[in-house]
């Protein structure tokens, strides 16, 4: 049982959005492939889903700006622009994704009190999204899993998908996804394969879904 993750891949995350990612709109046709070619037998998109008073916004802290650090429940904490606030067009995925693939979307970071980057659980390390438990019924042997940004979400949904799905192989699509800083993507692609997540591309992927050449 195969399963592509695509995660947020949205409007708040590309050019344009409150929290763009540079270029992060250039991975949306990499996907649409990868969803129509790759031979996967479940295709989940996560959804970053905030409340407009979600603490994790810079706006909620008096006199702190976006992109500093900050303290939320009494943990370090990032201080983002708004950003994927529930029911506005940032929080849309994008359109020219190809939603009607999609088997299933799992919001996350609906609690104002905890900020959410992995697709499997919050920061925290407590709640978690019901997306673990989904895959194992389903009898998810392989994860590929993309999108934004490396590293932050990609990166915290993968090592997630490690350590809760323990018998499946977990690979990191590379080019079908886009970082925010270059020396965290550096950092989070080394995190990912220290945690024995295969680093490929959807060249890769595309090629296992076409029978080999017969030999002479």
């Amino acid at each position: 049982m195969k399963c592509l993750l695509l995660v947020d891949i949205q409007n708040g995350f590309c050019p344009g959005g409150n929290l763009a990612v540079p270029d992060g709109d250039t991975i949306v046709p990499v996907a649409n492939r990868l969803m129509a070619e790759g031979g996967y037998d479940l295709i989940v998109a996560s959804q970053d889903w905030h409340p407009a008073d979600h603490g994790s916004f810079a706006s909620q802290h008096e006199g702190a700006a976006p992109f500093t650090m900050g303290t939320l429940n009494g943990q370090p904490q990032m201080l983002w622009p708004d950003h994927c606030v529930q029911g506005t067009e940032d929080a849309a995925l994008r359109s020219d994704l190809d939603l009607d693939r999609i088997d299933l979307i799992q919001q996350k970071g609906l609690d104002r009190r905890v900020d959410s980057y992995s697709a499997f659980r919050d920061n925290d390390r407590a709640a978690l999204t019901g997306l673990s438990e989904l895959l194992s019924a389903r009898g998810v042997t392989r994860l590929d899993i993309c999108g934004l940004a490396t590293d932050y979400c990609v990166k915290f949904s993968a090592l997630d998908a490690r350590t809760m799905l323990p018998e499946a192989q977990i690979r990191f699509i590379e080019d079908a996804s886009r970082g925010i800083d270059p020396a965290g993507l550096r950092n989070a692609i080394d995190a990912m394969t220290q945690a024995r997540i295969a680093v490929v591309t959807s060249h890769t992927v595309l090629s296992e879904t076409v029978p080999s050449e017969p030999r002479a």
